[in-house]
């Protein structure tokens, strides 16, 4: 059992909403990017995604744009992405997924890639932009060194597709709220539910709800239909304001208990 198996499993048992905390590697910068991920799992996320900085995204609001421009501007790559989390990995406990373009990761090398994740701790990979019906390869590749491959699902996904992703991938599947790019939202899309409720009549695999979510009612209310919720923007967005001479790990340590106040539901 993968270390993401085993904290989903947990969740179900105590049934509780999971938290799964997405932010730039190499945002603002290496040494504090690395605060960043330890202050996270210190304070109870239950799975970190840690984004690749890329120069062209095709998913990313604003907030997450400007956090792979800052990561980029001070010199992140894949490579040193990958060396930060093999810095934090003994200091943390939660699995680690990595979020990339496929075109960080062709440009290194597929087989490379993940021989340095799985050397470096990572527990998941989600390649963005990389179509289902490609994805053999990289499931194979990923499963041969133990790493969870994840799959994006949408609104617009058919179910066909949602099977697909559901016999290929392992660890979670990750839901999208909503269409468009990422960025904080009022309320949670009135698709969401759908989404999720078409994905359980398919597989047990535990589902991740992601866009949009970033409150402790917005957490409680994905926590009625799916696993765990994804919060990205709305912390992205808290490194930003926080890394201008605040007071980074307090920031993000009280912003991740607040969102963990409306985690727990009854399922």
């Amino acid at each position: 059992m993968s270390r993401i198996d085993e904290t989903f499993a947990r969740l179900r048992s105590d049934g509780r909403t999971g938290l799964v905390t997405f932010v730039t590697a190499g945002d603002p910068d290496r040494e504090r990017s690395a605060l960043v991920l330890e202050t996270l799992d210190r304070a109870g996320a239950d799975v970190l995604e840690v984004g690749i900085p890329f120069s062209d995204p095709l998913a990313d609001g604003p907030a997450i744009q400007r956090s792979s421009e800052r990561a980029l501007a001070a010199g992140a790559t894949l490579a040193s992405s990958l060396d930060l989390i093999g810095r934090v990995r003994p200091r943390i406990e939660a699995p680690v997924v990595v979020f990339s373009y496929a075109n960080p990761v062709l440009a290194m090398g597929l087989d490379r890639f993940v021989r340095r994740a799985a050397d470096v701790g990572v527990d998941g990979v989600l390649v963005l932009d990389l179509p289902i019906e490609e994805a053999d390869e990289l499931r194979d590749a990923a499963a041969g060194v133990a790493i969870d491959p994840i799959f994006l699902l949408s609104p617009t996904t058919t179910d066909a597709r949602i099977r697909r992703a559901a016999t290929l991938g392992r660890g979670f599947l990750y839901g999208i709220s909503r269409l468009g790019v990422t960025g904080e939202r009022d309320t949670i899309a009135t698709g969401a539910r759908e989404l999720v409720e078409r994905i359980r009549a398919i597989t047990a695999l535990p589902v991740a709800l992601g866009f949009g979510i970033s409150r402790p009612e917005h957490v409680a209310q994905v926590g009625a239909w799916a696993d765990a919720a994804v919060v990205g923007s709305g912390l992205v967005n808290t490194v930003a304001r926080a890394s201008q001479g605040g007071d980074l790990a307090g920031e993000v340590d009280r912003y991740v208990r607040w969102l963990k106040g409306g985690s727990s539901t009854n399922r």
